[in-house]
């Protein structure tokens, strides 16, 4: 009788299994590698997005009168004040569009209101200043346009405010303008 010997075949079957179990296991563990790090990638990318961006800050310069629209509006009984006033205005360098009565009707009691929009909040700063005693008042119009409305403790504009002249020093009696200097850059 001739045996068969069982030994062989099923040690090959058995390398065999085990050689493929190595290479499913060795596939298996590349792609979890490859997911972990495209996962990672994804990961980082979305903290790059999230992360708080630096708030980049200029210094804008004050609006000047020339750039600042003002409508002027009486809010008083006294006959062409507004006219008057929008006519002072102009001399200190402000573009004057409207010259009226309050269309609001409204009863303003102090010196005066700056009726102003969010856009024109700069603009109003500097118009308040034309009037002592004025309020801010800010309202939703969606222009820069600011509106002076004259109450009834008006009586004239304030005193011109003086621009703050270069800065000068003197060395052994001979005055020397020191030229402004340019703030550096930040890459804004």
């Amino acid at each position: 009788m001739s045996y068969v010997e069982a030994g062989a075949p099923s040690d090959a079957r058995r390398a065999r299994r085990r050689r493929a179990l190595i290479t499913l296991g060795l596939v298996a563990l590349m792609l979890f590698f490859a997911f972990w790090y495209a996962y990672s990638y994804y990961r980082a990318g979305d903290h790059q997005r999230t992360a708080a961006k630096p708030v980049c800050t200029t210094a804008t310069a004050a609006p000047r009168p020339a750039d600042v629209t003002v409508n002027v509006y009486n809010a008083t009984t006294r006959d062409g004040l507004a006219k008057k006033t929008a006519a002072e205005v102009r001399k200190r360098g402000f573009l004057v569009a409207t010259v009226s009565n309050d269309p609001l009707q409204k009863k303003v009691t102090g010196t005066a209101e700056v009726r102003y929009g969010p856009s024109g909040k700069k603009d109003a700063a500097l118009v308040l200043q034309l009037v002592k005693g004025a309020k801010g008042v800010q309202d939703a119009r969606n222009d820069s346009s600011v509106d002076l409305v004259l109450g009834a403790r008006y009586k004239a504009l304030a005193p011109p405010v003086k621009q703050a002249p270069t800065s000068t020093a003197t060395t052994k009696g001979a005055t020397a303008t020191k030229p402004a200097t340019a703030t550096p850059s930040t890459g804004c």
